[in-house]
């Protein structure tokens, strides 16, 4: 028979192991083949005769403005996922942004990772971070990409509580690292980017290698020249015919 303080701590134990699975369990939609293969609209599936242009990080003064005189010369619109923290220190970036055309999406309010479940903190930073979009830009954001593409089960919850759809990418650049460079920049993009893909990009080195983001400035035109190529319109997820954040039955935040 089991006494009453080992079934207590079992119960605790099985309570913990449940609450770990929660909040673990959907970051397995990192793994690019899992997207790809289950859940299209997590991995930013939209129409075939489309790319979705993204870029994370910003806004930050000393990179963004770059971008945004580059993608006018490009005759591209495109989707900046900010962090509510960096907008509310620069949201003239934010309002030239929507000038412009462009899409404003929420990254988080902070650019952290969710190593441990505060399902709490997490409805709360990032309602202060589209409440801060729609503030400073005057339109309400649709989408929601976490920090480092880790969509824990509090933040999946966060996002359905706030009125976002999660979407992730379907091909990066890979632009980040120390040893990227232009053309290593496209070739990575283009090795998974194809019709209705989504690609991610950084207009900021905050949290990548010093200056990073120039060489993703200098990629930019061949990258937008690679896929217009292929007879692929550039543009906005917004824009993309998104089917939406692809939830999987069981999973948090699942519609229905």
């Amino acid at each position: 028979m089991v006494s009453a303080p080992g079934a207590a701590a079992g119960a605790l134990a099985g309570g913990a192991l449940a609450v770990t699975a929660w909040h673990i369990g959907p970051a397995a939609t990192w793994l690019p083949g899992l997207r790809t293969a289950y859940f299209p609209g997590l991995d930013g599936r939209g129409a075939p005769g489309r790319v979705a242009l993204t870029f994370d990080d910003g806004p930050d003064p000393l990179s963004t403005p770059h971008f945004l005189r580059a993608l006018e010369a490009l005759r591209v619109r495109a989707t900046f996922f900010v962090l509510g923290s960096r907008l509310e220190r620069a949201p003239e970036l934010g309002r030239r942004m929507v000038a412009a055309g462009h899409e404003v999406a929420v990254h988080g309010w902070e650019h952290d990772r969710p190593w441990l479940p505060r399902p709490g903190r997490d409805a709360a930073e990032l309602a202060r971070a589209a409440a801060a979009v729609q503030r400073i830009t005057g339109r309400r954001p649709l989408w929601y990409r976490p920090p480092y593409g880790i969509l824990t089960g509090g933040r999946w919850a966060a996002a359905r509580r706030t009125g976002l759809r999660p979407v992730l990418w379907s091909a990066w650049g890979r632009d980040w690292t120390a040893s990227a460079t232009p053309d290593g920049v496209v070739a990575e993009a283009a090795a998974r980017l194809g019709p209705g893909g989504t690609l991610l990009l950084h207009d900021s080195d905050a949290y990548a290698a010093p200056d990073s983001w120039r060489v993703t400035l200098a990629a930019l035109p061949h990258l937008v020249a690679y896929c217009r190529g292929l007879g692929l319109e550039v543009g906005r997820l917004g824009d993309h015919g998104h089917p939406g954040s692809g939830v999987p039955y069981g999973f948090p935040g699942r519609a229905g």
